[in-house]
Protein backbone atom coordinates (compact mmCIF):
# COMPACT_ATOMS: atom_id res chain seq x y z
CA UNK A 1 0.00 0.00 0.00
CA UNK A 2 1.60 3.56 -0.44
CA UNK A 3 2.37 5.65 2.34
CA UNK A 4 -0.25 7.93 2.23
CA UNK A 5 1.48 10.77 4.45
CA UNK A 6 4.18 10.95 2.34
CA UNK A 7 2.07 12.27 -0.38
CA UNK A 8 1.19 16.01 -0.09
CA UNK A 9 -1.63 17.55 -2.94
CA UNK A 10 -1.98 20.75 -1.54
CA UNK A 11 1.94 20.87 -2.53
CA UNK A 12 0.34 20.23 -5.86
CA UNK A 13 -2.07 23.05 -5.88
CA UNK A 14 0.91 25.31 -4.79
CA UNK A 15 3.14 24.44 -7.23
CA UNK A 16 0.57 25.32 -10.06
CA UNK A 17 0.54 28.42 -8.56
CA UNK A 18 3.49 29.01 -8.25
CA UNK A 19 4.56 28.14 -12.18
CA UNK A 20 1.30 30.43 -13.23
CA UNK A 21 3.14 32.82 -11.86
CA UNK A 22 6.55 32.18 -13.20
CA UNK A 23 5.09 31.93 -16.78
CA UNK A 24 1.54 33.63 -17.33
CA UNK A 25 0.53 36.90 -17.40
CA UNK A 26 -3.15 38.98 -17.08
CA UNK A 27 -4.43 37.37 -20.59
CA UNK A 28 -3.05 33.36 -19.20
CA UNK A 29 -0.33 31.05 -19.25
CA UNK A 30 2.56 31.45 -21.98
CA UNK A 31 4.14 28.35 -21.99
CA UNK A 32 4.11 27.74 -26.02
CA UNK A 33 7.48 25.29 -26.75
CA UNK A 34 10.25 26.48 -27.36
CA UNK A 35 10.37 29.82 -25.96
CA UNK A 36 11.45 31.34 -23.12
CA UNK A 37 8.75 30.69 -20.86
CA UNK A 38 8.46 26.90 -21.78
CA UNK A 39 12.27 26.96 -20.67
CA UNK A 40 11.87 28.33 -17.24
CA UNK A 41 8.92 26.12 -17.03
CA UNK A 42 11.35 22.92 -17.46
CA UNK A 43 14.20 25.03 -15.24
CA UNK A 44 11.09 25.07 -12.48
CA UNK A 45 10.57 21.48 -12.77
CA UNK A 46 13.83 20.27 -12.76
CA UNK A 47 14.96 22.36 -9.55
CA UNK A 48 11.69 20.58 -7.86
CA UNK A 49 13.53 17.00 -9.72
CA UNK A 50 17.08 17.85 -7.97
CA UNK A 51 15.44 17.26 -4.38
CA UNK A 52 14.53 13.18 -5.46
CA UNK A 53 16.96 10.47 -6.14
CA UNK A 54 15.61 10.48 -9.81
CA UNK A 55 18.00 10.64 -13.22
CA UNK A 56 16.57 13.35 -15.47
CA UNK A 57 17.47 13.36 -19.08
CA UNK A 58 16.55 15.24 -22.58
CA UNK A 59 15.55 13.16 -24.91
CA UNK A 60 16.63 13.29 -28.85
CA UNK A 61 13.21 14.88 -29.47
CA UNK A 62 13.48 17.01 -26.37
CA UNK A 63 11.16 15.40 -23.87
CA UNK A 64 12.32 15.72 -20.63
CA UNK A 65 12.60 12.22 -18.46
CA UNK A 66 12.93 11.62 -14.67
CA UNK A 67 13.83 8.20 -13.81
CA UNK A 68 13.15 6.55 -10.16
CA UNK A 69 15.23 3.12 -10.60
CA UNK A 70 13.17 0.02 -9.24
CA UNK A 71 13.77 -3.62 -8.99
CA UNK A 72 12.55 -4.72 -11.83
CA UNK A 73 13.45 -2.72 -15.65
CA UNK A 74 10.07 -3.09 -16.61
CA UNK A 75 8.81 1.10 -16.33
CA UNK A 76 6.12 2.53 -15.51
CA UNK A 77 5.51 6.06 -17.25
CA UNK A 78 3.41 8.66 -15.56
CA UNK A 79 3.12 11.55 -18.67
CA UNK A 80 2.07 15.51 -19.03
CA UNK A 81 3.24 18.82 -20.98
CA UNK A 82 4.31 21.98 -19.29
CA UNK A 83 4.01 23.66 -22.73
CA UNK A 84 0.64 25.78 -23.26
CA UNK A 85 -1.26 27.24 -26.11
CA UNK A 86 -0.60 31.48 -26.26
CA UNK A 87 -2.76 32.47 -22.91
CA UNK A 88 -3.63 29.08 -22.03
CA UNK A 89 -5.20 27.56 -18.71
CA UNK A 90 -2.79 27.37 -15.15
CA UNK A 91 -3.91 23.83 -15.37
CA UNK A 92 -3.88 22.15 -18.75
CA UNK A 93 -0.97 19.93 -19.11
CA UNK A 94 0.95 20.89 -16.29
CA UNK A 95 -1.39 19.60 -13.94
CA UNK A 96 -0.54 16.44 -15.35
CA UNK A 97 3.58 16.97 -15.04
CA UNK A 98 3.47 18.31 -11.11
CA UNK A 99 0.62 15.78 -9.46
CA UNK A 100 3.45 13.05 -11.05
CA UNK A 101 5.84 14.76 -9.41
CA UNK A 102 4.30 14.12 -6.17
CA UNK A 103 3.66 11.02 -6.79
CA UNK A 104 7.13 10.28 -7.46
CA UNK A 105 8.09 12.29 -4.40
CA UNK A 106 5.76 9.50 -2.30
CA UNK A 107 7.78 6.44 -4.25
CA UNK A 108 10.75 7.87 -2.99
CA UNK A 109 9.93 8.65 0.31
CA UNK A 110 8.20 5.41 0.72
CA UNK A 111 11.39 2.92 -0.94
CA UNK A 112 14.02 5.15 -0.73
CA UNK A 113 14.42 5.38 3.06
CA UNK A 114 16.10 2.31 3.57
CA UNK A 115 17.82 2.51 0.23
CA UNK A 116 15.21 0.14 -1.08
CA UNK A 117 13.68 0.46 -5.09
CA UNK A 118 9.87 0.53 -5.92
CA UNK A 119 9.04 -2.71 -7.35
CA UNK A 120 9.45 -1.57 -11.22
CA UNK A 121 11.42 1.62 -12.33
CA UNK A 122 8.68 4.72 -12.40
CA UNK A 123 9.59 7.37 -14.68
CA UNK A 124 8.01 10.90 -14.79
CA UNK A 125 8.17 12.31 -18.56
CA UNK A 126 7.33 15.90 -19.77
CA UNK A 127 6.45 15.88 -23.40
CA UNK A 128 7.67 18.44 -25.76
CA UNK A 129 4.95 20.93 -27.70
CA UNK A 130 2.20 18.61 -26.81
CA UNK A 131 -0.22 21.39 -28.16
CA UNK A 132 1.43 22.27 -31.35
CA UNK A 133 0.35 25.89 -30.88
CA UNK A 134 3.14 27.01 -32.24
CA UNK A 135 3.87 24.96 -35.52
CA UNK A 136 0.18 23.47 -35.74
CA UNK A 137 1.25 19.89 -35.24
CA UNK A 138 0.25 18.60 -32.22
CA UNK A 139 1.99 15.34 -30.14
CA UNK A 140 5.35 16.62 -31.41
CA UNK A 141 7.21 14.86 -28.63
CA UNK A 142 5.21 11.89 -27.71
CA UNK A 143 4.92 11.06 -31.60
CA UNK A 144 8.36 11.07 -32.05
CA UNK A 145 9.01 8.53 -29.48
CA UNK A 146 5.63 6.84 -30.71
CA UNK A 147 7.48 6.30 -34.30
CA UNK A 148 4.47 8.53 -35.77
CA UNK A 149 6.97 11.60 -36.40
CA UNK A 150 7.76 12.29 -40.42
CA UNK A 151 10.63 14.73 -39.58
CA UNK A 152 10.82 15.31 -43.55
CA UNK A 153 6.91 16.63 -42.91
CA UNK A 154 8.04 18.15 -39.44
CA UNK A 155 10.93 20.14 -41.17
CA UNK A 156 8.28 22.38 -43.57
CA UNK A 157 6.86 23.40 -40.49
CA UNK A 158 7.33 27.33 -39.94
CA UNK A 159 5.40 29.43 -36.86
CA UNK A 160 4.25 32.83 -37.31
CA UNK A 161 7.68 34.92 -37.64
CA UNK A 162 8.62 32.05 -40.41
CA UNK A 163 10.87 30.39 -37.76
CA UNK A 164 11.49 26.75 -38.90
CA UNK A 165 10.62 24.07 -36.38
CA UNK A 166 14.16 22.84 -36.57
CA UNK A 167 15.89 26.06 -35.74
CA UNK A 168 13.21 26.31 -32.80
CA UNK A 169 14.42 23.11 -31.45
CA UNK A 170 17.97 23.91 -32.18
CA UNK A 171 17.67 26.68 -30.36
CA UNK A 172 17.06 24.56 -27.38
CA UNK A 173 19.85 21.76 -28.23
CA UNK A 174 17.50 19.31 -29.72
CA UNK A 175 18.18 18.23 -33.63
CA UNK A 176 14.49 17.66 -35.21
CA UNK A 177 16.98 14.49 -37.75
CA UNK A 178 17.40 12.78 -34.50
CA UNK A 179 14.09 13.24 -33.07
CA UNK A 180 12.80 9.88 -33.96
CA UNK A 181 15.25 8.25 -31.70
CA UNK A 182 13.16 8.99 -28.82
CA UNK A 183 11.66 5.46 -29.06
CA UNK A 184 14.27 4.45 -27.35
CA UNK A 185 12.47 5.37 -24.24
CA UNK A 186 9.46 3.42 -24.64
CA UNK A 187 11.73 0.08 -25.26
CA UNK A 188 10.87 -1.12 -21.45
CA UNK A 189 7.44 0.73 -20.95
CA UNK A 190 4.86 -1.54 -19.46
CA UNK A 191 2.19 0.62 -18.62
CA UNK A 192 1.67 4.48 -19.24
CA UNK A 193 -0.81 7.04 -17.14
CA UNK A 194 -2.15 10.37 -17.68
CA UNK A 195 -3.60 12.77 -15.70
CA UNK A 196 -5.54 15.39 -17.44
CA UNK A 197 -8.35 18.21 -16.79
CA UNK A 198 -11.41 16.86 -18.39
CA UNK A 199 -11.70 20.46 -21.01
CA UNK A 200 -15.40 20.06 -21.08
CA UNK A 201 -18.85 19.80 -18.97
CA UNK A 202 -19.42 16.20 -18.90
CA UNK A 203 -18.58 15.54 -15.35
CA UNK A 204 -19.45 19.32 -13.78
CA UNK A 205 -22.47 18.11 -15.53
CA UNK A 206 -23.11 15.06 -13.39
CA UNK A 207 -21.43 17.07 -10.69
CA UNK A 208 -18.65 14.59 -10.57
CA UNK A 209 -15.11 15.59 -9.18
CA UNK A 210 -13.52 12.55 -11.11
CA UNK A 211 -14.22 10.09 -14.82
CA UNK A 212 -11.83 7.23 -15.78
CA UNK A 213 -11.06 7.52 -19.82
CA UNK A 214 -11.92 5.33 -22.36
CA UNK A 215 -9.86 6.34 -24.89
CA UNK A 216 -9.20 9.37 -27.49
CA UNK A 217 -11.80 9.96 -30.21
CA UNK A 218 -10.89 9.06 -33.65
CA UNK A 219 -11.08 12.02 -36.06
CA UNK A 220 -12.23 12.64 -39.85
CA UNK A 221 -11.01 16.21 -41.18
CA UNK A 222 -12.49 17.16 -44.42
CA UNK A 223 -13.06 20.32 -46.75
CA UNK A 224 -16.63 20.29 -49.13
CA UNK A 225 -16.76 22.53 -51.24
CA UNK A 226 -20.26 23.44 -53.35
CA UNK A 227 -20.74 25.10 -56.53
CA UNK A 228 -23.39 27.25 -58.05
CA UNK A 229 -24.16 30.20 -60.11
CA UNK A 230 -23.03 33.56 -59.37
CA UNK A 231 -25.91 35.93 -59.87
CA UNK A 232 -27.29 39.17 -59.21
CA UNK A 233 -28.90 39.28 -55.98
CA UNK A 234 -31.44 42.08 -57.43
CA UNK A 235 -32.89 39.96 -60.68
CA UNK A 236 -32.12 36.52 -59.86
CA UNK A 237 -35.75 35.25 -58.40
CA UNK A 238 -35.34 32.85 -55.29
CA UNK A 239 -36.59 29.66 -57.04
CA UNK A 240 -33.92 29.96 -59.71
CA UNK A 241 -30.59 30.50 -57.58
CA UNK A 242 -28.23 27.96 -57.65
CA UNK A 243 -27.27 29.19 -54.20
CA UNK A 244 -24.08 27.12 -53.03
CA UNK A 245 -24.07 28.33 -49.33
CA UNK A 246 -27.86 27.61 -49.56
CA UNK A 247 -26.60 23.57 -49.78
CA UNK A 248 -23.70 24.24 -46.66
CA UNK A 249 -26.35 25.91 -44.34
CA UNK A 250 -28.49 22.80 -44.93
CA UNK A 251 -25.78 20.51 -44.13
CA UNK A 252 -24.63 22.77 -41.03
CA UNK A 253 -28.15 21.56 -39.28
CA UNK A 254 -27.65 18.15 -40.84
CA UNK A 255 -24.27 17.57 -38.72
CA UNK A 256 -26.07 17.53 -35.60
CA UNK A 257 -28.50 14.93 -36.34
CA UNK A 258 -25.69 12.58 -38.01
CA UNK A 259 -23.48 12.73 -34.60
CA UNK A 260 -26.37 12.30 -32.88
CA UNK A 261 -27.30 8.92 -34.89
CA UNK A 262 -23.66 7.51 -34.22
CA UNK A 263 -23.35 8.87 -30.89
CA UNK A 264 -20.19 11.36 -32.04
CA UNK A 265 -19.88 15.00 -32.28
CA UNK A 266 -19.04 17.04 -35.31
CA UNK A 267 -18.04 20.35 -36.18
CA UNK A 268 -18.17 23.05 -39.45
CA UNK A 269 -15.54 25.11 -38.16
CA UNK A 270 -15.24 27.46 -41.19
CA UNK A 271 -17.01 28.75 -44.29
CA UNK A 272 -15.86 30.71 -47.34
CA UNK A 273 -17.54 31.95 -50.37
CA UNK A 274 -17.06 33.03 -53.52
CA UNK A 275 -17.15 35.96 -54.83
CA UNK A 276 -18.29 36.84 -51.05
CA UNK A 277 -19.91 40.27 -52.49
CA UNK A 278 -23.17 41.78 -51.06
CA UNK A 279 -24.62 41.74 -54.32
CA UNK A 280 -24.61 38.20 -55.40
CA UNK A 281 -25.47 34.75 -55.18
CA UNK A 282 -23.35 32.79 -53.88
CA UNK A 283 -21.45 30.97 -56.94
CA UNK A 284 -18.77 28.62 -54.73
CA UNK A 285 -18.88 27.62 -50.60
CA UNK A 286 -15.79 25.82 -48.83
CA UNK A 287 -16.53 24.61 -45.72
CA UNK A 288 -14.38 22.32 -43.52
CA UNK A 289 -16.04 19.20 -41.62
CA UNK A 290 -14.24 17.79 -37.99
CA UNK A 291 -15.86 14.73 -36.79
CA UNK A 292 -15.47 12.63 -33.91
CA UNK A 293 -16.28 8.91 -32.83
CA UNK A 294 -14.74 6.34 -30.10
CA UNK A 295 -15.99 3.33 -32.68
CA UNK A 296 -14.22 3.28 -35.77
CA UNK A 297 -17.39 1.78 -37.86
CA UNK A 298 -19.62 4.99 -36.24
CA UNK A 299 -16.87 7.20 -37.35
CA UNK A 300 -17.12 5.60 -40.57
CA UNK A 301 -20.69 5.70 -41.03
CA UNK A 302 -20.64 9.68 -39.91
CA UNK A 303 -18.23 10.77 -42.77
CA UNK A 304 -20.69 8.53 -45.05
CA UNK A 305 -23.70 10.43 -43.92
CA UNK A 306 -21.88 13.76 -44.50
CA UNK A 307 -21.14 12.84 -47.85
CA UNK A 308 -24.78 11.35 -48.53
CA UNK A 309 -26.75 14.53 -47.18
CA UNK A 310 -24.13 16.81 -49.32
CA UNK A 311 -25.07 15.33 -52.10
CA UNK A 312 -28.30 15.55 -51.62
CA UNK A 313 -28.39 19.19 -50.65
CA UNK A 314 -26.47 19.98 -53.79
CA UNK A 315 -29.14 18.40 -56.33
CA UNK A 316 -31.93 19.83 -54.49
CA UNK A 317 -30.15 23.51 -54.98
CA UNK A 318 -28.86 22.26 -58.51
CA UNK A 319 -25.26 22.70 -57.59
CA UNK A 320 -22.25 20.24 -57.48
CA UNK A 321 -19.98 18.93 -54.53
CA UNK A 322 -16.51 17.60 -54.16
CA UNK A 323 -14.91 16.57 -51.52
CA UNK A 324 -11.16 17.51 -49.77
CA UNK A 325 -9.32 15.51 -47.05
CA UNK A 326 -7.42 17.56 -44.43
CA UNK A 327 -6.43 14.24 -41.65
CA UNK A 328 -7.61 11.56 -39.70
CA UNK A 329 -6.29 9.73 -36.77
CA UNK A 330 -8.07 6.14 -35.87
CA UNK A 331 -10.38 6.11 -32.93
CA UNK A 332 -7.67 4.56 -29.92
CA UNK A 333 -9.10 2.90 -26.96
CA UNK A 334 -7.26 2.68 -23.34
CA UNK A 335 -6.40 -0.36 -21.86
CA UNK A 336 -9.22 -2.48 -20.41
CA UNK A 337 -7.42 -3.61 -17.59
CA UNK A 338 -5.99 -0.01 -16.51
CA UNK A 339 -9.25 1.63 -17.07
CA UNK A 340 -10.61 -0.98 -14.53
CA UNK A 341 -8.40 0.07 -12.20
CA UNK A 342 -8.88 3.68 -13.12
CA UNK A 343 -12.36 3.20 -11.76
CA UNK A 344 -11.03 1.22 -8.57
CA UNK A 345 -8.41 4.04 -7.73
CA UNK A 346 -11.14 7.01 -8.16
CA UNK A 347 -13.85 4.65 -5.84
CA UNK A 348 -11.04 4.76 -3.39
CA UNK A 349 -11.28 8.78 -3.00
CA UNK A 350 -14.58 9.40 -3.98
CA UNK A 351 -17.94 7.89 -4.30
CA UNK A 352 -18.59 7.90 -7.46
CA UNK A 353 -16.86 7.58 -10.87
CA UNK A 354 -18.06 7.57 -14.26
CA UNK A 355 -16.38 6.76 -17.69
CA UNK A 356 -16.20 9.06 -20.82
CA UNK A 357 -14.36 9.05 -24.00
CA UNK A 358 -11.81 11.88 -24.45
CA UNK A 359 -12.48 14.41 -27.40
CA UNK A 360 -9.17 16.34 -27.73
CA UNK A 361 -5.99 14.31 -28.16
CA UNK A 362 -3.45 13.46 -25.68
CA UNK A 363 -0.02 12.41 -25.65
CA UNK A 364 -1.58 9.31 -24.00
CA UNK A 365 -3.06 8.52 -27.34
CA UNK A 366 0.28 8.48 -28.99
CA UNK A 367 1.67 6.28 -26.29
CA UNK A 368 -0.96 3.55 -26.55
CA UNK A 369 -0.48 4.10 -30.32
CA UNK A 370 2.98 2.64 -29.86
CA UNK A 371 1.53 -0.43 -28.17
CA UNK A 372 1.88 0.31 -24.35
CA UNK A 373 -0.93 -0.58 -22.21
CA UNK A 374 -2.81 3.13 -21.11
CA UNK A 375 -4.70 5.05 -18.99
CA UNK A 376 -6.05 8.48 -18.63
CA UNK A 377 -7.43 9.68 -15.56
CA UNK A 378 -9.52 13.11 -16.09
CA UNK A 379 -10.82 16.00 -13.41
CA UNK A 380 -13.53 18.21 -13.89
CA UNK A 381 -13.17 21.40 -15.49
CA UNK A 382 -15.33 24.29 -14.09
CA UNK A 383 -17.77 26.25 -17.23
CA UNK A 384 -16.00 23.15 -19.25
CA UNK A 385 -13.53 25.59 -20.93
CA UNK A 386 -9.96 25.03 -21.60
CA UNK A 387 -7.56 26.81 -23.56
CA UNK A 388 -8.29 30.13 -22.33
CA UNK A 389 -6.68 32.14 -19.24
CA UNK A 390 -10.20 31.40 -17.16
CA UNK A 391 -9.80 27.47 -17.38
CA UNK A 392 -10.29 26.06 -13.72
CA UNK A 393 -10.96 23.07 -11.32
CA UNK A 394 -11.98 23.43 -7.59
CA UNK A 395 -8.96 22.97 -5.36
CA UNK A 396 -10.61 20.03 -3.67
CA UNK A 397 -11.07 18.43 -7.15
CA UNK A 398 -6.96 18.86 -7.81
CA UNK A 399 -6.19 17.20 -4.44
CA UNK A 400 -8.70 14.57 -5.17
CA UNK A 401 -7.14 13.84 -8.66
CA UNK A 402 -3.51 13.48 -7.05
CA UNK A 403 -4.53 11.73 -4.70
CA UNK A 404 -6.34 9.08 -7.17
CA UNK A 405 -3.29 9.10 -9.29
CA UNK A 406 -0.70 8.09 -6.32
CA UNK A 407 -3.56 5.07 -5.61
CA UNK A 408 -3.39 4.37 -9.89
CA UNK A 409 -0.01 4.51 -9.82
CA UNK A 410 0.26 1.48 -7.03
CA UNK A 411 -2.60 -0.43 -8.91
CA UNK A 412 -0.50 -0.29 -11.82
CA UNK A 413 3.02 -1.28 -10.51
CA UNK A 414 1.12 -4.26 -8.64
CA UNK A 415 -0.88 -4.75 -12.73
CA UNK A 416 2.85 -4.82 -14.37
CA UNK A 417 4.51 -7.20 -11.83
CA UNK A 418 1.30 -9.52 -12.77
CA UNK A 419 2.37 -9.75 -16.54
Amino acid sequence: MSNSSALDPQRTVDELKALRTLTGDNNGAQRVAFTNKWMEARAFLKKKLLELPVEVITDPAGNLWATLKGESEKELLIGGHLDSVPNGGWLDGSLNVLAGLEVLRRLSAQYGADGGKPPVTVRLVDWADEEGARFGRSLYGSSAASGQLNVHEAAQLHDKDGVSLGDALMNVGVLLADAPKASEQLKNAAAYLELHIEQGPVLEGMDLPLGAVLGTFGVERHTITFHGQAAHSGSTPMNVRKDALLAAGKLSAEIYTIAERHGGVCTIGSVKTWPGIVTSVVEKCEITLDQRNLDADNLAAMWQGAQDAAQKFAEEGSCTVEFGHLWNIEPIPFDAELIEACDAAILEVTPTSHRLPSGPLHDAAEVARAGVPTAMLFVQSLYGISHNKIEDTKEEHIKLSVEALDRLTDKAIAWIQQH
